[in-house]
């Protein structure tokens, strides 16, 4: 854990450790050092004008003048500024190289009042380069003080520092204190084992009391009750609130100047215990990969053993969980040995060209092994470190503090998680020597003599070929095809395809398999998503194609969904209009179902006889199929009969609207999942007020009714006006 605890400019341990923007942590003093001072005189493009020899780069993007160099790849200094000397790069003792502190001008005369104990004030038009991420950002009035304090961090490292410290004395000893056993949490004081016995005995009251071992007493003596933190744009007011979109925690000032006036504000307890329970079920997925990685070093490095010479020239055959050796290096030199032997002197020439191929393989196989020893090592030592310390952020009882680091933390752990792949927990090499030597042929054709069967490692496959004519995109699903090059001779034991969340995230398995065509298909409406696919086969994984981009359909078009409906609905016109033949209500759901998104569709009714109550809605795939749609708390519905219509969910009614239903209306269902809110429509003017919100999941279209009605479903539809027009924010389209 200690290198999650240590500072990547100075390499100590951090000591009152800031947030930058992109999450990652630095030491407020190594961020003094590291700022850079841009101009404020001119503008670049001034300057080229003028004709100062000033770079062409724009100084804002200060991403873009970073320069590599080739001899250590490190940070070249900004040049090309009359006010900024060139000065060369520097490197922090973990690694990561850091531009050096720039030389402020000379301080004008009133600093010389200065208290002698305060800090020089930031330069105006600093900016700061994290040296992690390498991302730039130009500091504001406030400086440093903008960036808040990782209040949890801090608290880590006191609690490390303190566990690394000199052992506790028992302090009952009247001479020569002796190391402390146990403290007594009631008592307060740390005992020695003669001393507990003698002082603490555990009979009687005392045997209430609770012992805890003297490092776990430390921290408790030193715990402090919750922090209770401060805003950093109002020192004076006290977060109390967590604005999920900007991902931070907010004070009530800042609710009430509007910074935060459209976006969603929870309270700050809920999103503490809810991250919480977040990293703490991210940290158990990561812990099994932990343990999958201690197994798979403990079979590497048995590998290591088989495949090790051995001195004992009869050692009989090695066996483990990776089957059995059939013949180790040592063996099948002694066994060539002795057939060279046998063909007097032209073969000796031979053999030693064979034991020198044999001798090849052997390193081969130790090396690409050891090189995967020591790989995994080391992961699993970032992994192990990276889940001591946020095992150490969750005992933190800072809700703000917390809620500032774990959404980054949250992201680390899944990023550590999904590092542990298929791939990075296979074996590279395997412990076999399949050379079987050939003694048959006579002494002609001795000179000829070499292996045969000879076991050679198989390359991994080459990088699949997309088949653009017939990758496409149908509603919310995709196809995708795919071919290997037609040169390519390696063997393909299967295809990875890999798909991001439609936002620009990260990928993730769609498919693992032979087939060189498939279709996935309950992706989001109006999205652009990224694909790629890989080829894999005994020796590994080869390279990703090109990266397609495919759009879905902008606007959703679906059916009524016969697999999934009662047995008494009755279907036609292409499973756009249903009835049923039973005179009890009757469930049947659309095709397609929406989690994201703004969805509009409309059914007309073409039969209405007897004033039935049909009910219109969004349900769950679950939902029940055999009585009224809302009944249960699987669906979200609107029943209406010829002169008034109510909402129900989960058998309970609600908002009684007058306006009812005949032979010829249209109804209306508009699912906003941007805002979470259901409204429902009769004839193009909205039915009461928003009839559900909180809506969150997955919903299908679904309507319930009997043998007395007949509807026909419309979809593909723009948004209504009643809708548009009452939306302070409008979505910019239909998906």
């Amino acid at each position: 854990m200690e290198e999650e605890l240590k500072c990547p400019v100075c390499g100590s341990l951090y000591r009152e450790p800031i947030i930058l923007p992109c999450s990652h942590n630095i030491c407020l003093a190594c961020a003094r050092n590291i700022l850079v001072l841009t101009p404020d005189a001119e503008s670049p493009q001034s300057s080229r004008a003028s004709g100062s020899g000033v770079s062409d780069y724009d100084y804002l993007d200060l991403d873009k003048m970073s320069l590599y160099s080739e001899a250590d790849s490190g940070y070249g200094s900004y040049g090309g500024f009359a006010s900024v000397p060139t000065t060369p790069c520097q490197k922090s003792p973990n690694g990561v190289r850091v531009f050096p502190p720039t030389v402020p001008p000379p301080p004008p005369q009133h600093h010389l009042l200065l208290h002698p104990g305060s800090l020089p004030p930031i330069p105006r038009n600093s900016c700061i380069t994290c040296p992690q991420c390498h991302r730039s950002l130009i500091l504001d009035d406030r400086g440093l003080r903008g960036f808040p304090k990782n209040r949890v961090l801090e608290g880590v490292v006191d609690r490390y520092q303190q566990s690394k410290a000199a052992a506790l004395r028992c302090q009952l000893c009247e001479k020569s204190p002796k190391e402390a056993t146990v403290m007594c949490e009631q008592c307060d004081v740390f005992y020695c084992d003669p001393c507990r016995l003698r002082c603490h005995p555990p009979r009687g009251p005392l045997a209430k009391h609770h012992l805890v071992p003297p490092a776990q007493g430390r921290v408790s003596r030193r715990l402090s009750p919750r922090k209770i933190s401060t805003c950093t744009e109002h020192e004076l007011e006290n977060h109390s609130m967590y604005c999920v979109q900007c991902k931070i925690p907010v004070c009530y000032q800042c609710l009430e100047e509007g910074k935060h006036s459209s976006h969603e504000v929870k309270a700050l307890g809920a999103m503490w215990k809810l991250h919480k329970g977040q990293l703490s079920l991210a940290l158990n997925i990561l812990s099994d990969r932990a343990k999958e990685a201690k197994e798979f070093l403990v079979q590497l490095r048995n590998m290591v053993q088989q495949i090790q010479p051995t001195e004992a020239p009869g050692r009989p055959v090695v066996t483990s969980g990776w089957g059995t050796l059939q013949e180790n290096s040592v063996e099948f030199e002694a066994c060539l040995v002795a057939q060279c032997d046998a063909l007097i002197d032209a073969l000796n020439r031979r053999k030693a060209q064979l034991l020198s191929r044999v001798n090849k393989e052997h390193e081969h196989k130790l090396k690409v092994v050891r090189d995967q020893i020591s790989h995994c090592t080391v992961k699993l030592r970032q992994t192990t470190g990276l889940m001591e310390y946020c095992l150490e952020v969750i005992k933190e009882n800072d809700p703000s503090g917390f809620l500032q680091i774990s959404d980054a933390l949250i992201r680390r752990v899944h990023m550590t998680e999904n590092q542990w792949g298929k791939a990075t927990l296979t074996p590279r090499m395997t412990t076999d020597f399949d050379l079987t030597l050939d003694s048959g042929p006579l002494l002609q054709t001795i000179h000829q003599l070499d292996f045969v069967q000879m076991k050679v490692p198989s390359p991994v496959p080459a990088t699949p070929i997309l088949q653009l004519e017939e990758c496409c995109t149908h509603n919310n699903s995709a196809t995708l095809s795919w071919k290997q090059p037609p040169l390519s001779t390696v063997q393909v034991d299967g295809y990875i395809l890999e798909l991001d969340d439609g936002n620009g995230g990260q990928f993730r398995e769609v498919y693992v398999g032979k087939e060189t065509m498939c279709t996935v298909d309950g992706l989001h409406f109006n999205s652009t998503y990224s694909s790629r696919v890989k080829a894999f086969n005994k020796s590994g994984v080869g390279q990703y194609s090109k990266t397609l981009v495919m759009q879905t359909a902008e606007i959703a078009w679906f059916t009524f969904d016969p697999s999934s409906a009662h047995p008494d609905i009755i279907f036609s016109n292409d499973n756009l209009t249903v009835t049923c033949n039973s005179y009890d209500d009757r469930v049947v759901l659309g095709n397609t179902g929406f989690s994201r998104g703004v969805h509009y569709w409309e059914l007309s009714v073409d039969r209405y006889d007897n004033h039935p109550d049909p009910a219109f809605g969004v349900a769950r795939a679950d939902v029940l199929k055999d009585v009224m749609l809302g009944k249960d708390d699987k669906a979200w519905a609107m029943y209406v009969d010829n002169n008034r219509s109510w909402f129900m969910h989960n058998n309970s009614h609600t908002n009684r609207t007058d306006g009812g239903i005949s032979k010829g209306t249209t109804v209306g269902v508009l699912l906003d999942l941007a805002h979470g809110t259901l409204t429902f429509s009769v004839n193009d003017e909205q039915q009461g007020p928003i009839a559900f919100d909180s809506m969150e999941g997955l919903f299908l279209p679904a309507i319930s009714l009997n043998r007395n009605v007949q509807v026909t479903l419309h979809t593909g539809l723009p948004i209504p006006e009643f809708y548009t027009a009452r939306s302070p924010e409008p979505p910019s389209s239909v998906c």
